[in-house]
């Protein structure tokens, strides 16, 4: 059973910032370290970044479909 999108909108910004927070307390060279794709820090800070842009586009795709169905 999957969560829901209201729940699943507010999960993932909650576990990102508890990833982003963790690695910053265990990092020695946290600002630095994120750049690495294999650090934790990196995919908590590309995760809520990904998901608007995810979301953008989908509805972007969506309302060019409508527009070219009803014209």
């Amino acid at each position: 059973m999957l969560p829901s999108l209201p729940t699943l909108t507010v999960l993932v910004p909650l576990l990102s910032l508890a990833g982003l927070f963790y690695s910053a307390s265990v990092d020695e060279a946290f600002p630095q370290g994120c750049t690495s794709t294999n650090s934790l820090c990196f995919y908590s800070l590309l995760l809520p970044v990904t998901i608007p842009v995810y979301v953008f586009f989908h509805l972007w795709t969506w309302m060019g479909i409508k527009l070219f169905r009803h014209n």
